[in-house]
C-alpha cells in the first residue's frame, strides 16, 4: 500500500445498547426517588403543621371630625342674651295686641252707645213732632226694651196718639172761662166770682189767689214749656172738673217726656264693651 494515499477513518462507536440501557433506568431510578422525597415532603409539610387562626380584622378607627369653629356671636352666653332680648319683644308685642283689642273693643263699645243715644234722640225728635216712630219702633224695643220695656211702651203709645205743647195750649185757651168758676155754681156763684177777681185784698209777699191769674200764670208757664208747673195751676182753679180732658193730654205728655228722659239716661249710661269685658 502507498503510503501517500490517505487512510480511511474508522467509523464512531456510542455506547451500547446494554449501557444504554442501565444509564435509562438509573435516571428513572433517580427520578422516582426524587419524586417520593417531594411527596414525602409536602404531604409531612400540610399535616404537622398547626393550622394557624385567622387573623381577626382590625377595625378601622376612623379619625375624628375636625372641631369646626362656631361663628362670632354664637357663644352659649350671647345666645340666653338674644333669647332674653327675643323674648321681652315678643311680651311687648302680645301688649300691643291686647291693647289693640281693648281698643277695638271700647271702640265696638262706643259705637253701640252712639247708636243707642242716636235712636233715643230721634225718638224724641218724632214725638215733638207729632210724627210716627217707624222703624224706631222696632230699635226702640230691640235697644231698650228689656231693661226699660215700660217707657218704650210709654214712647210708642205717645207716638200713636200725640200730645204736643200746641196742643195743650190751644186747649187751655178754648177751655179758660170753664176754669174761672166752679161747673155746678149757680147764677149768684159766678156773679161773686166775677166780682171777686175785681177786687182782692192780699199781702204783697203771698200769690194772687184770683182764678183769673191762676189763668194767666198757666198759661205763661204753658208758653215757657213747663207743663208740670201750668197742671198744677190748673188743678187749684175752680173749674178743674171741666178740664179733665186737658188734665189728661197734659199728664200724657208728661209721662211720654218722662219715658224719652229714662231712655236718654240709660243710652248715655251704657258701658263700653272694654269696662264689659273687664267687669
Amino acid at each position: 500500500m502507498n503510503s501517500d494515499e490517505p487512510l480511511a477513518l474508522e467509523p464512531a462507536r456510542g455506547p451500547s445498547p446494554l449501557v444504554r440501557t442501565l444509564l435509562v433506568a438509573v435516571i428513572a431510578f433517580i427520578a422516582g426517588v426524587a419524586g417520593m422525597a417531594a411527596f414525602n415532603w409536602w404531604t409531612n409539610s400540610g399535616t404537622s403543621a398547626p393550622a394557624q387562626p385567622a387573623p381577626t380584622p382590625v377595625a378601622v378607627q376612623e379619625p375624628p371630625a375636625p372641631v369646626r369653629a362656631l361663628p362670632p356671636g354664637t357663644d352659649v352666653a350671647t345666645l340666653a342674651a338674644r333669647e332674653q332680648a327675643l323674648a321681652a319683644r315678643l311680651d311687648l308685642l302680645d301688649l300691643r295686641l291686647r291693647d289693640t283689642e281693648g281698643s277695638a273693643r271700647a271702640a265696638s263699645g262706643y259705637a253701640s252707645q252712639a247708636e243707642r243715644l242716636l235712636i233715643a234722640f230721634a225718638s224724641r225728635r218724632a214725638i215733638e213732632r207729632g210724627q210716627a216712630l217707624g222703624p224706631l219702633e222696632t230699635q226702640l224695643r230691640r235697644r231698650f226694651g228689656e231693661a226699660h220695656g215700660e217707657a218704650v211702651s210709654t214712647v210708642i203709645q205717645s207716638a200713636a196718639q200725640p200730645v204736643l205743647l200746641q196742643d195743650l195750649r190751644v186747649a187751655l185757651e178754648t177751655i179758660a172761662p170753664r176754669l174761672l168758676v166752679a161747673p155746678d155754681a149757680g147764677p149768684w156763684t159766678r156773679f161773686r166770682a166775677m166780682v171777686g177777681d175785681l177786687i182782692v185784698l192780699r199781702r204783697v209777699d203771698t200769690p194772687d189767689p184770683r182764678a183769673s191769674a191762676r189763668l194767666r200764670e198757666a198759661q205763661g208757664l204753658l208758653a215757657a214749656g213747663n207743663v208740670e208747673a201750668a197742671l198744677a195751676e190748673v188743678a187749684r182753679m175752680p173749674g178743674a172738673g171741666d178740664a179733665e180732658n186737658w188734665v189728661n193730654n197734659a199728664k200724657r205728655y208728661l209721662a211720654a217726656r218722662s219715658a224719652l228722659n229714662e231712655i236718654e239716661q240709660a243710652a248715655m249710661d251704657t258701658p263700653p264693651a272694654a269696662s264689659r269685658q273687664a267687669s
